[in-house]
């Protein structure tokens, strides 16, 4: 049976492939209503692989409450989201809102910029571990890492645990 929950998953040019589809793919065999959420609806954005991808939505259209969780993929995608003041003010009233917010690899600048770091325990990809320490961070070095709504992960290799951990905080 279809959740009524609605999972949004962030889109925009060089995202990480697997970080973005299989994560979109996963909860949506569990029944989840997953969309993608680019800086404009309707645009097609090409991964760090030219795999293409419809923004479902554009950030614009998009608001805390629409969102029952977030997910931020990983690749060169979140160096543009943090340079734009919507998309952080998403993530953070996201995470505020006590929804899940979940990031793998370099998706974890996003909690860096929206400043929503602090005394936190997570994982990212080891070439930002020294940002998100900086950002008050507290790294670790695991699949997964579940602070509160906060969930981390570092790389493709870890998607099942990230998935699951995402998904035993839907349910």
């Amino acid at each position: 049976m279809a959740s009524e929950k609605r999972i949004g998953i962030l889109v925009e040019f060089n995202y990480e492939d697997m970080e973005l589809w299989y994560p979109y793919y996963r909860l949506k065999e569990e029944g989840f209503n997953t969309f993608t959420i680019g800086p404009e609806k309707d645009k097609v954005y090409n991964s760090k692989h030219s795999y293409p991808c419809k923004a479902a939505y554009g950030i614009d259209d998009i608001k805390v409450q629409d969102l029952d969780a977030l997910i931020i993929p990983g690749g060169f995608a979140p160096d543009y989201w943090r340079r734009d003041k919507r998309f952080l003010d998403l993530v953070k009233g996201v995470y505020e809102a006590g929804q899940p917010v979940a990031a793998i690899c370099h998706g974890a600048w996003m909690f860096c910029s929206a400043k929503i770091l602090q005394g936190k325990k997570l994982t990212c990809f080891v070439a930002i571990k020294d940002d998100v320490e900086n950002a008050g961070g507290l790294y670790e070095d695991k699949s997964v890492v579940v602070d509160g709504n906060m969930i981390t992960s570092r790389l493709p290799a870890d998607l099942p645990d990230f998935c699951k951990a995402i998904i035993a905080q839907l349910k």
